[in-house]
């Protein structure tokens, strides 16, 4: 039989461990079958149209995330030089976390047949209305899907100012150690930042020349800049034009970092050389959100993560039906399923974060060899 990839867990794992020992009950036969249980949970989920696109009903969405920005633009207009703008601030920070899930699923090719409408759609609510490179994250994004939770190869893990295994503490600066002694409260503290994040890395990509049509990204870029910071300080005075911006930006990385926090983080890491095939890779390195109509909005249909690793380009109101033909596939094949409340699923993130850095508190990093 073939060796799976490695996983470690906490706390300070560096070590393999088995899909056995992280995951009771998980028959590893699944690994050598897994195309061809891949290929009966696609059948089943292709058997029920969910790979079919709807692209009027995104045209209903991009139309209703407009409406969401008109009324903010209109309350900016209305208010002027007023210190209920923070209340804007905040209203046009959550606008911008909406608009992400629009150019996420353009880029997943699950909103349009065509390239260049989706692009058109993805570079329109990523640089123009966030500040994003669209091309920059596609590119990254399209590597965590292949990687997910993947210590060398997913490049949301390594972007991450806490770490999610102990051989990571030893390559980090003084300020960095700091933040992991106590990375399970600053993890959520730092989110504030994303937003900021977001432009230094879209202003870096552009620099090093790593996005296509660098000038068409650039030009939006420098778009978004333009509008957004001419419209705040000519219709407030600087103090409160400042403070807008700050909160604007906050509101916007809190809701980006709270989006993609649960979906991975306190599930297995995995190192070495990559021996997992597509179900085991997404479906034992996924958590999904229990579904309502408030968690759908809220996360844009990324609460079925599952799901939607599996299926990235199935477009977003088919998930939540996928999910039913999913978890019962897994519960017959014993195939770990991942699934928690709102709350549990930060608690999960918390405490994993914790258990990670607990060696640093302890005084018991291992001295690399």
């Amino acid at each position: 039989m073939r060796n799976t990839a490695a996983i470690t867990s906490p706390p300070g794992a560096t070590q393999a461990t088995s899909l056995a020992t992280l995951t009771p009950g998980f028959d590893t036969r699944h690994v050598v079958e897994t195309g061809k249980k891949f290929s009966e949970v696609s059948s089943l989920v292709r058997q029920a149209g969910l790979m079919e696109l709807h692209p009027k009903r995104y045209l209903a969405k991009i139309a209703f995330n407009t409406l969401i920005f008109a009324v903010g633009l209109v309350a900016f207009f209305e208010l002027g030089n007023s210190w209920w703008q923070l209340v804007v601030a905040v209203w046009m920070g959550l606008y911008g976390g909406q608009s992400a899930f629009l150019w996420h699923d353009a880029a997943h090719k699950a909103m349009f047949g065509n390239k260049a409408a989706a692009t058109f759609v993805g570079r329109i609510h990523a640089n123009l209305v966030n500040g994003v490179s669209y091309g920059w994250w596609v590119n990254h994004h399209n590597r965590h899907h292949s990687f997910p939770n993947h210590l060398e190869n997913d490049p949301d893990i390594g972007r991450r100012t806490v770490i999610f295994d102990i051989s990571q503490y030893a390559a980090r600066s003084r300020s960095g150690k700091f933040i992991v002694r106590y990375q399970s409260v600053l993890f959520f503290v730092l989110l504030v930042l994303e937003g900021f994040k977001m432009h230094r890395t879209a202003v870096t990509a552009l620099r090093q020349k790593v996005v296509k049509s660098p000038w068409v990204e650039g030009a939006l870029l420098l778009a978004h800049a333009a509008i957004f910071l001419g419209a705040v300080f000519w219709v407030m005075s600087p103090l409160r034009a400042v403070l807008f911006v700050i909160v604007q930006q906050m509101v916007l990385g809190l809701y980006f970092g709270m989006l993609f926090a649960p979906n991975h983080k306190g599930m297995p890491v995995r190192t070495d050389e990559e021996s997992l095939e597509w179900l085991e890779r997404q479906v034992l390195t996924s958590r999904n959100i229990k579904p309502s109509p408030l968690i759908d909005f809220v996360y844009g249909g990324l609460n079925y993560q599952v799901e939607h690793h599996l299926f990235p380009s199935m477009p977003q109101m088919n998930l939540g039906k996928c999910r039913e033909i999913v978890k019962a596939y897994c519960d017959r094949n014993a195939i770990p399923y991942h699934e928690v409340g709102f709350v549990d699923s930060y608690r999960e993130v918390s405490k994993f974060l914790y258990d990670v850095s607990e060696p640093v508190r302890s005084g018991t990093v291992p001295v690399a060899s």
